[in-house]
């Protein structure tokens, strides 16, 4: 344990940065004499890493601007492959952001150095031929959910399931009436949170959905309150707008997302990494969701899951009701929403087995598996 442990690691986006800083933590843990090289934010560089270029550079979302950016990617990728080459890391971690670091993990691996990636792309769910390349490109996969090490398993790719940071940072019961007083809701009220998606097109396309179901559930269910939150000031405004003329018991909070699921009794939600949390935090739930009509008629022939949310590929089943594009509408958002006020248990019976499975101390379960493939367990 006494030589030093070189550990290089590429992050593309602040999600990759927190997980990165956990493993980082726990990497130092076991083996102090070690040295972290990469691309990293400021939660990676707070813990060591000796970042060659902002993480920012990386952090390209949409089709346009991806091609608008992609020769400047493909530059920086080439240098530090060539950077890498030279300073030979015992391993390597691309943490998510697949498009860039699997492309880097080829080459790295083809030059004699172990690579890992961590969090799976959503090859299980559509272009699953994409596992032809992971399997070329790195020696370990590490997965936050166990369906994605079954996947890898049946494709012979080398994978450890090591759980999901979030389930091990949110409490198994969260205090309701704590997030109530800190957000200054009355306790005995039935609350609702509202959260429509943290990007500007998922607003555009949920929140007056959202809404107009808050309106219809309000005529169902009078006293009833909303919280909101935003993800940025910039969907503060464009939700402000949305809420001119309509007549809603709603509180708007920046940021606060866990507040405002700790705090209520039900959630209306878009699919993606948010179902995770309020699942965590056993709040029973109704996922809706809509794209661009062409969008889901591609979807719809690529997709290979027979569902679109966290919880119900968690749990292998319908645990929670999914409306998606025109099934999506605020009477029927409303009739299925309305019980769970009362009667979510059947849904949060199943969170708490999934959160338990999840609850496995992720960053050590990841360090260790990295030294191990370093050969410094």
């Amino acid at each position: 344990m006494g030589a030093v442990l070189r550990v290089a690691l590429v992050a593309g986006e602040a999600s990759g940065d927190i997980l990165g800083a956990g493993l980082m933590q726990a990497l130092k843990a076991r083996h102090p004499q070690v040295e972290f090289i990469g691309v990293g934010g400021p939660r990676m560089q707070a813990e060591g890493l000796n970042s060659y270029f902002p993480m920012e550079r990386l952090a390209v979302m949409g089709l346009v601007e991806v091609l608008g950016r992609l020769p400047e990617l493909l530059l920086r990728r080439r240098r530090l492959i060539a950077t890498l080459i030279e300073a030979r890391p015992d391993v390597f971690i691309g943490i998510d952001a697949p498009d860039f670091n699997l492309g880097l993990e080829l080459k790295l691996r083809r030059a004699g150095i172990k690579t890992v990636h961590y969090v799976s792309p959503s090859v299980w769910a559509w272009r699953q031929k994409r596992v032809l390349k992971i399997r070329q490109a790195c020696d370990l996969m590490l997965t936050l959910f166990p369906f994605e090490a079954q996947f890898y398993d049946a494709h012979a790719v080398p994978v450890r399931f090591v759980g999901h940071p979030l389930a091990d940072a949110i409490p198994q019961q969260a205090d309701r009436a704590a997030a109530r007083e800190a957000l200054n809701l009355p306790a005995g009220t039935p609350v609702v949170a509202l959260l429509p998606g943290s990007r500007g097109g998922e607003v555009a396309r949920l929140g007056s959905l959202f809404l107009d179901t808050a309106v219809r559930l309000r005529a169902l269910r009078p006293g009833i309150r909303f919280v909101l939150p935003c993800a940025s000031p910039e969907r503060r405004q464009q939700l402000e707008q949305l809420l001119v003329g309509r007549d809603l018991p709603l509180s708007l909070l920046d940021g606060r997302s866990h507040d405002a699921l700790a705090a209520c009794d039900a959630v209306l939600i878009a699919s993606g990494t948010a179902t995770l949390e309020a699942l965590l935090y056993k709040r029973p739930m109704v996922v809706a969701y809509r794209v661009a009509p062409l969008t889901y008629r591609i979807l719809k022939r690529l997709v290979k899951s027979p569902y679109i949310s966290l919880p119900n590929l968690l749990a292998e089943r319908l645990l929670v009701p999914e409306l998606i594009q025109d099934a999506a509408t605020p009477d029927a958002l409303a009739q299925v929403l309305a019980p769970l006020l009362d009667g979510g248990a059947v849904q949060t019976e199943g969170f708490d087995v999934i959160h338990r499975a999840l609850r496995r101390d992720a960053s050590v379960q990841a360090a260790d598996a990295v030294l191990k493939l370093a050969g410094r367990s």
